[in-house]
């Protein structure tokens, strides 16, 4: 195995690292603070080819593999965990469905949109009582000739606010389980589809989460991603797409804190030295780079397999549960060296560790991840 990157993933790194720090950093405390969504940094990202990693070029896209894809996520989320949860749910959880499950006519018809950044897109599956149980849904999508009839709400959906293309989950057989659940494409401004933003999050917060509400939403027949009644198989194959943009992320995020943590250490003086000088600062700083270190090892054979189109359900929910835990010590760590200015929005550690918690929560919980991966090792479920 080579550990090194290749001369065009260096290229992509220094690219997108040097946006970042530029673009991404200066503004992302402000926007934290106001709640906003920058669109201006978003459009700019896509204008680089960014919100569309490893979409082909026939479509619109970079064409990067998954090593690159990973790169992207890892770098904005060094500085910005809101943006990187845009472009993961971008990327992952709409333009790799649309690519992997959609067919020609709406590839074409969406993806050079998402790409360019032109359209914004959400992934609707969550629902109020249906979140690590997503066969549970009670959404549904009734056949009106050449349309389905969709009502229910979805919550806690990145992007929800702001999208012009929603890909939303329905019940299409009710009484079939997840082998009746059937996924559509939901542009903005169909009748009967509306959202409600959600505020006062502990994270993310210049990341737009809302509530999907449908109401008689009426939906062509030939906006069905994938089969009919075959929408549980798309849900969980996005989410290992997603996944794996959300465990870079975290990696990128806990990189963030070994930065700012590693300036601060050799500015602060304490008892005549600086604090970097202290030998259990410097384990805390040892054992955030090891966590580090061994997370985007993770992310990369998780990519490496992605790359080689290996089956990589296992190795994507172990990065994801061991990165998305990883963050959330390091973040610890990141306050308890800044004293009380981490307890203070003065240091971005803060924001860093307030963003860290979703990461346990989203894209399947930590428990949710250690029951896959355990049902692959036991080849026994522990649900159904």
């Amino acid at each position: 195995m080579d550990f090194d990157l290749t001369e065009e993933q260096r290229m992509i790194q220094e690219t997108i690292s040097k946006f970042a720090k530029e673009e991404i950093a200066p503004v992302a405390s402000e926007n934290d603070k106001k709640a906003h969504f920058p669109r201006d940094i978003f459009k700019k990202l896509a204008g680089l080819g960014f919100m569309g990693t490893p979409i082909p070029h026939e479509y619109g896209g970079a064409g990067f593999d998954y090593i690159s894809h990973a790169i992207v996520a890892e770098e904005i989320g060094r500085v910005d965990s809101s943006m990187r949860g845009t472009y993961s749910v971008q990327v992952s959880l709409v333009e790799l469905p649309l690519l992997k499950f959609g067919n020609e006519e709406q590839k074409r018809k969406y993806l050079p949109k998402l790409t360019s950044g032109e359209w914004i897109g959400c992934f609707g599956l969550t629902e109020p009582n249906a979140g690590s149980d997503p066969a549970s849904m009670i959404s549904s999508a009734e056949e009106d000739g050449d349309h389905y009839v969709l009502n229910g709400q979805k919550t806690w959906i990145t992007n929800a606010g702001i999208a012009d293309l929603a890909i939303v989950y329905a019940k299409t057989d009710k009484d079939a389980g997840p082998k009746g659940i059937t996924a559509f494409l939901v542009e903005k401004g169909t009748e009967g589809f509306s959202t409600k933003d959600l505020h006062d999050k502990l994270g993310l917060r210049a990341s737009n989460t809302g509530e999907i509400y449908l109401e008689n939403c009426r939906v062509p027949n030939e906006n069905i991603l994938g089969e009919l009644n075959k929408g549980f198989k798309v849900a969980m194959g996005t989410l290992d797409f997603g996944r794996f943009t959300v465990a870079a992320g975290c990696v990128g995020a806990a990189q963030g804190c070994i930065d700012i943590c590693k300036e601060y250490a050799k500015q602060r003086i304490q008892f005549g030295k600086p604090i970097a000088s202290f030998q259990l600062v410097q384990q805390m700083i040892a054992d955030m780079v090891v966590e580090c270190e061994a997370g985007r090892l993770l992310v990369y054979r998780a990519g490496h397999l992605k790359n080689k189109g290996e089956p990589n359900t296992r190795e994507t929910s172990i990065a994801k549960y061991y990165c998305s835990e990883m963050v959330n010590r390091v973040a610890y760590k990141a306050i308890q060296i800044h004293g009380g200015y981490g307890f203070s929005g003065e240091y971005d550690v803060e924001r860093f560790y307030r963003d860290a918690r979703i990461n346990t929560l989203y894209e399947g919980t930590s428990q949710i991840q250690q029951l896959i991966i355990g049902a692959i090792e036991l080849e026994i479920r522990a649900f159904t």
